[in-house]
């Protein structure tokens, strides 16, 4: 019998003995104790809910050399709590603990030691008008200034940093307007729940179901302990791929939360109505109010929020032209940027050491201290793009993204098998998709029943070309290196034998059969004809024309499905082979369309699901933009 939990650690190195582990934290923890003195505190917002904070302050700090704060605000915890109890990394890097800040960590309301009503993606309220009127940007707002007036020894200069959720803390928080917000960092910033982590365009995340637990329970109280562990599923078996299965209907997954309010809101809101609209900070990312210099960062390889930090850059741009406003992106999987390992990984392709080091210490380091500490200028000698080119291996600066001088080419889908440049073909290709039988999402069975996935995203996707159920296309060898950098849009022309389905394409780079492994390749993988996936996206025919009012489709009549699969910086060497594949499941990441329209998929019955034919037509194409 397996109970799985929650465990969640910022930082890990994996090349280390257990010994040596214990040594870096022993190293780490004494630096806190030896270098800083705690306090903690119960902050009370505009409405007078109190929340808890953990203060973390320079032992040297006196009234000739006062330190800015950087601040942390999140729903996970902010542990340990004792008043004598100290983190090892005060959840930040080394670098920037060596350099030594005040530092905050915060529960935010309804979570943890902090009072109030935990909401999920709390909805910004742009025009405040009575002290009731509450969100994160006011709780922000309320924090900084209590402690711009309270700490003892700050310089009056405050950053925010996070990751993931607390990326979405980071960003509503950049909206606070207080004067004493300097610097902001959303790192892997959630920004809508409908197209980040529990939704793909619509497309249920089922690969997250093991997460409800720890969204979808209120507090009882204050607490220093977790109050939602007896709602994870008991599972039975190893084997993630079948538990899932019988998770199928969604209505089995959902017998598990009857008392979840987070699934139920799922349930009773399965298209983009007014509940997901107003959760999004997308909209309210325009004309910043004493807007602090942002620093966006994200993972190309990121499989829970790679919408987020492409989509808070870009809008921030084009909404605020005059602030400084800059975005990273590196070969990460989720926040692994807040981790070094040193020879780097994402799931088996190496590339390259201590990336996470150079991070930490040339980008994000000198950001937070030229905003802190140093004129505040803007003149950071940092790029507007620092952008991670996953095929060559390298980091490549910007002075502008995305690149206005990339060239379009649209790469059709022939029914031949053949991507074909700027060209289009008759015909079709088919394929019948059983739900009863749906393609993997992966052969690491280890990722699938975990918190949330994390590998698939540059895995070997020969075991899915070669089912009847997955469309291949490929171009002929590379007689030269190929840069693909900017956003990737899938322009499908379809039709189905059924009133309903999804749509997963995959750019995939196709390593020549002679690729050696590298030193470090794990000795089960071979390179020779490895097909690395590159970027991958899912589409709900049902919202093909909106989120917000889904439609069926008409049986065996031609339809337009488009869709963005997210942007990518790679480059396909000379030697290598461009592919798409085209598939309509990717289980258990996503859940299985019934492939007949209903009216609400969480309600959907077995009698409901069905076998569909599906075909792509030659008219097909996937447009990219290519740097020269």
């Amino acid at each position: 019998m397996k109970k799985l939990f929650l465990i969640l650690a910022i930082c890990s190195f994996s090349l280390l003995s257990q010994a040596q582990k214990m040594t870096v934290a022993q190293m780490d923890s004494a630096f806190v104790r030896e270098n800083f003195i705690k306090t903690q505190y119960e902050i009370v917002m505009r409405d007078g809910v109190k929340l808890f904070t953990n203060v973390y302050t320079p032992k040297d700090a006196s009234p000739d050399n006062k330190y800015p704060i950087l601040m942390q605000r999140t729903c996970y915890d902010v542990a340990p709590y004792g008043k004598d109890e100290y983190a090892t990394l005060l959840s930040y890097s080394r670098y920037l603990m060596r350099e030594k800040f005040i530092f905050v960590n915060q529960d935010v309301r309804g979570r943890w030691m902090s009072e109030g009503t935990w909401t999920n993606m709390t909805p910004h309220i742009p025009n405040k008008k009575t002290n009731s009127d509450v969100d994160e940007a006011s709780d922000t707002y309320d924090t900084i200034d209590w402690l711009v007036k309270n700490l003892p020894y700050n310089n009056g200069r405050v950053g925010q940093y996070g990751i993931s959720y607390p990326g979405f803390y980071t960003i509503a928080g950049a909206l606070c307007g207080h004067p004493a917000l300097k610097a902001s960092s959303p790192q892997a910033p959630v920004s809508d729940f409908f197209f980040d982590d529990f939704h793909h365009n619509g497309a249920f995340t089922i690969g997250y179901g093991l997460t409800f637990p720890v969204f979808g329970l209120q507090h009882p109280k204050p607490t220093p302990t977790s109050w939602y562990d007896d709602e994870f599923p008991t599972i039975k078996t190893y084997d993630g791929f079948e538990w899932y299965k019988t998770m199928s209907p969604l209505k089995n997954l959902g017998k598990n939360y009857s008392k979840n309010f987070f699934w139920q809101e799922h349930v009773e809101h399965p298209n983009y109505d007014d509940f997901w609209q107003k959760r999004s900070i997308v909209p309210h990312l325009k004309n910043i109010k004493n807007a602090p210099a942002i620093m966006v960062v994200g993972g190309w390889f990121d499989a829970e929020d790679l919408y987020g930090p492409l989509t808070v850059y870009k809008t921030v741009e084009k909404n605020n032209p005059n602030i400084y406003n800059s975005i990273v992106m590196g070969p990460f999987g989720h926040g692994d940027w807040a981790r070094e390992r040193g020879h780097h990984f994402h799931s088996n392709i190496y590339f390259g050491d201590s990336i996470s080091t150079y991070y930490q210490k040339n980008i994000e380091l000198k950001f937070f201290k030229h905003f802190l500490k140093e004129s505040g200028d803007g003149k950071t000698n940092l790029a507007e793009a620092t952008l991670f080119d996953t095929g060559k291996k390298e980091w490549r600066e910007f002075a502008e993204y995305p690149v206005k001088n990339a060239q379009k080419i649209d790469f059709y889908l022939s029914p031949n098998g053949k991507i074909v440049e700027g060209k289009s073909a008759n015909g079709f290709s088919e394929f019948i998709s059983d739900p009863s039988k749906p393609v993997p999402y992966t052969e690491d069975p280890k990722q699938i029943l975990g918190f949330s996935p994390r590998n698939y995203m540059s895995e070997d996707q020969r075991f899915a070309g070669r089912r009847t159920d997955v469309l291949t296309f490929e171009s002929d060898v590379l007689t030269e290196d190929i840069t693909l950098g900017g956003e990737i849009m899938a322009n499908l022309n379809i039709s189905t034998t059924g009133t309903d389905a999804d749509w997963f394409v995959k750019l995939v780079d196709v390593y020549p059969g002679d690729e050696k492994n590298t030193p470090y390749t794990p000795k089960h993988i071979t390179l020779g004809g490895y097909q690395q996936m590159v970027r991958s996206e899912i589409m709900r025919s049902r919202f093909r024309n909106s989120f917000s009012k889904p439609e069926p489709l008409v049986a065996n009549k031609i339809t337009k499905i488009d869709f963005r699969l997210q942007d990518v910086l790679h480059t396909f060497k000379k030697g290598h082979k461009i592919m798409i594949q085209v598939q309509s499941t990717a289980f258990p990441l996503f859940d299985i369309n019934p492939q007949k329209y209903v009216d609400n998929i969480y309600k959907a019955q077995e009698s409901d699901f069905q076998k569909a034919t599906h075909r792509v037509y030659g008219n097909s194409k996937i447009s990219v933009e290519v740097l020269k």
